[in-house]
């Protein structure tokens, strides 16, 4: 359904006065420039690159997880190693955040029409809340969202897919009824957990086949969207 189709009959049944999105594979795709700073702290560790094919399987769970599983595991360099390659990553990715991270075809027009109708929008992601704040403002979106919520917000051990972060995006946002948008595991068992519905997006970094993630919904395309809201 093209978004000229987004009737407003459609836009009317939709229930939520929150939509929650993620960042990485939902709102944009950012794995090009993820790819290059990874490859910075793989190169230091004298560690083969890795293709942006096989980063995008590995995004979801902030960049911590996304050097260690690249390194094979925590253990597979020295605590102090992991922490300076780590941080190597950051910086490197902090000076090139978005470089070629591009929003997805239709998300603006869809977030416009929500918008439009008076509905919240809001980021929870696992990326640091410093970094999620520097690209959206930096891609021009930052201001579309009531608030943006990131991995360390609440603090690392209550970061997705524990469902914290979204009653916490949820409450900033007016404390209604939220529904999540995202692509990967990690959301669709935060917004599960949180008891609220999840939308899942095809063309993310799921990690697995998108249908076995348990979503309430998939789109193929942002025009979907606001039709898979109105059956929910």
């Amino acid at each position: 359904m093209g978004a000229q189709a987004m009737s407003e009959p459609v836009r009317s049944l939709i229930r939520f006065d929150v939509i929650g999105f993620d960042l990485d594979g939902t709102l944009l795709d950012t794995a090009p420039d993820i790819a290059h700073a990874l490859n910075h702290a793989l190169m230091l560790a004298g560690r083969p690159a890795r293709s942006v094919g096989e980063v995008r399987q590995m995004i979801g769970g902030g960049m911590k997880r996304l050097l260690a599983t690249a390194l094979g595991g925590e253990d597979s360099v020295p605590p102090d190693d992991l922490a300076a390659l780590q941080q190597a990553l950051l910086d490197h990715y902090r000076a090139h955040i978005a470089v070629e991270t591009r929003a997805f075809d239709g998300m603006e027009r869809a977030l416009d029409t929500l918008a439009a109708r008076g509905i919240a929008l809001g980021v929870a992601t696992n990326k640091l809340e410093g970094l999620a704040i520097d690209l959206l403002d930096r891609i021009g979106l930052k201001d579309r969202f009531a608030a943006i919520v990131g991995g360390d917000t609440l603090g690392a051990d209550r970061a997705k897919p524990l469902p914290d972060m979204l009653h916490h995006l949820a409450s900033l946002c007016g404390g209604k009824a939220m529904a999540f948008v995202g692509d990967s595991a990690f959301d669709v068992k935060a917004a599960k957990a949180a008891r609220m519905p999840a939308i899942a997006v095809s063309f993310g970094y799921p990690g697995m086949p998108v249908d076995a993630l348990g979503a309430d919904r998939i789109i193929d395309h942002y025009d979907e969207l606001l039709p898979a809201l109105a059956a929910l």
